[in-house]
């Protein structure tokens, strides 16, 4: 089996740099939406107690959009662009459009629907930077990729928190009219948006990706490892399946009872479904279809360490 080539400092930072871009995203879109969605409800009382309902969009999109882009990353090869890279470019292009239109919302409502549009696209761009570090990487360099990608995670996020704040310092309006949305939050956002572009270009510029010969080369027991999930999947009973289902239906009927906060249901329904999932996935498997993005999904989660 052929090894890896091992990164200089330089490779290292260029691989792990267009994450310190999607932190400044993520942290703009964490410091910041309740302010915009505040700000565009001015004369709704009850806007606090809605906030919860409106940050839906953050949890569910990763919970859905991480794996399925894990999935299709894995199993694409687009010419010069690679594996990766197309996905760290389509959702930085997408982050970055929704980081310029976010402050330029006129509702409420569109402004949610850019948050689930925003969340989505860094996701996107995301989940394949943490296979990139096991693509580029040998084994023994894993750590260090990983604590390269982690430091460019937390300077992103003091990056992004403090751009409104750094603005106002610099003389930009941190105060505006009822329903508009200050020129710091605004001009905090466009910079960001440039900064996030700028930061995974510099990644896709800056590196070459290992052909698929080349990594099934590196990989060698990748097919085998692959197989045998299926495998496990298969040979699963429905007990757990049934279990999950039952916790989500508990789960809706005490929050039903005793009257707890609606975004609650979300919780018992993602429960309820990844059972009816499993159920799915396992009986594809028997069949002899396990291998579909249904059947890695499932495959991949149960065999996570509880």
């Amino acid at each position: 089996m052929t090894r890896r080539p091992r990164q200089s400092a330089w490779g290292l930072w260029n691989i792990s740099f267009g994450f310190f871009g999607i932190q400044i995203g993520f942290a703009l879109q964490n410091a910041n939406m309740s302010r915009i969605f505040q700000t565009l409800s001015p004369d709704d009382p009850d806007i606090l107690s809605k906030l919860p309902a409106l940050w839906v969009a953050a949890p569910l999109t990763g919970l859905l959009v991480q794996p399925i882009i894990g999935h299709l990353s894995d199993r694409t090869w687009l010419g010069a662009l690679g594996r990766r890279r197309p996905y760290f470019l389509t959702g930085a292009v997408l982050a970055a459009l929704s980081l310029f239109v976010m402050p330029l919302a006129p509702a409420l409502l569109f402004a949610a629907f850019m948050l689930w549009v925003l969340d989505a696209s860094l996701n996107i761009s995301m989940e394949p930077f943490r296979a990139f570090v096991g693509d580029m990487l040998p084994r023994e360099q894993h750590a260090t990729g990983y604590a390269v990608q982690t430091a460019f995670i937390g300077a992103g996020a003091v990056v992004g928190s403090i751009f409104p704040k750094a603005l106002e310092w610099a003389g930009v309006a941190n105060t505006a009219a009822a329903g508009a949305i200050p020129d710091t939050v605004r001009y905090a956002f466009w910079f960001g948006g440039a900064a996030l572009l700028l930061a995974v270009l510099w990644t896709v510029v800056t590196t070459r990706e290992y052909s698929p010969t080349e990594m099934a080369a590196f990989e060698g027991d990748h097919a085998a490892d692959t197989h045998d999930t299926i495998r496990l999947l298969a040979a699963r009973t429905f007990g757990s399946s049934i279990a999950w289902i039952i916790g989500g239906a508990v789960v809706l009927a005490v929050v039903y009872r005793f009257a707890l906060q609606q975004e609650m249901y979300l919780l018992g329904g993602l429960l309820i479904a990844y059972g009816l999932a499993s159920i799915v996935a396992i009986r594809l498997a028997r069949a002899g279809r396990g291998a579909s993005m249904l059947g890695h999904i499932v495959g991949d989660f149960s065999g996570m360490p509880m």
